[in-house]
């Protein structure tokens, strides 16, 4: 039985892609609301553009964080628990919150859960994630994971999870950024170095949308499947979002459960 006035914000960036939101966002939800069944799940994107295209294009309505806050203080909700679907806290996270705190006030308490990456732990349990998928990379094989990349300084922990890959043993596991460092120039010169036949190009991604698509295995001369064919190697790509691995659902349920614990700590 649903307690009308709890509640589970999840929010996420969003994508217009159903196929792979259904595999990712929506699972991601839906293990929340198994796990927590007596809390009214909500949904918020912090993509206004993503938001603004799915109304436009297919007649569906998300509401920003915003919304979906002035939502659930008219439905009653007293006890909110806030867990966001993103990799970093970065600039989308910190919006997040801002929205959130504007209308804290009108809440009995408020929690936050952390985004996937945000302790040592963290970044220990997403590369035992991922390799649970590619547990079958062969000795001529790389793995080459495409994170998005920010201008904020949350961004540090791309290069940081890179090198803990290979510090826990997984030499030939890259990890690089469209928009940031590390970028495709240092992900050549290490690939080089290390010599592989093949290249396995996977999403570091929550979703496998438009990045995954276009930047990731499209068919233009500056997509990475591209400029590493042209480097020599055999190239597939794994269109498969983080948020379909299980090892990374579960960190999301225990990110909500770390921030339950501490509402009920504080109350």
């Amino acid at each position: 039985m649903k307690d009308a006035k709890k509640a589970i914000l999840v929010v996420s960036f969003g994508t217009s892609f159903h196929r792979t939101r259904e595999k990712t966002i929506d699972r991601i939800e839906k293990d929340i609301e198994e796990a927590y069944p007596d809390y009214r799940i909500y949904r918020a994107w912090t993509s206004k553009l993503i938001i603004a295209k799915l109304l436009r294009r297919d007649h569906i309505k998300v509401p920003t964080v915003s919304e979906a806050v002035e939502q659930m203080i008219a439905d009653g909700v007293r006890e909110l628990v806030v867990q966001p679907t993103h990799v970093l806290n970065g600039v989308e996270n910190d919006l997040m919150k801002e929205d959130v705190l504007k209308r804290q006030d009108a809440f009995e308490s408020v929690a936050f859960g952390d985004p996937l990456l945000t302790t040592q732990e963290d970044n220990e349990a997403v590369i035992r994630a991922v390799m649970e998928e590619f547990s079958d990379l062969k000795e001529d094989e790389a793995l080459v994971l495409m994170g998005h990349g920010t201008t904020h300084y949350a961004n540090s922990i791309y290069a940081a999870l890179d090198y803990t890959f290979k510090d826990m043993g997984y030499s030939r596991v890259f990890l690089g950024t469209v928009e940031a460092y590390p970028s495709m120039e240092s992900l050549k010169k290490q690939i080089r170095a290390l010599g592989p036949r093949k290249l396995v190009l996977a999403p570091f991604m929550v979703v496998a949308g438009d990045h995954a698509i276009h930047d990731m295995s499209g068919e233009d001369e500056d997509s990475w499947r591209s400029q590493f064919e042209k480097e020599g190697y055999e190239v597939v790509c794994k269109m498969k979002g983080l948020g379909e691995y299980p090892g990374v659902r579960r960190m999301y349920l225990e990110h909500v459960r770390a921030a339950q614990d501490k509402l009920q700590k504080e109350n």
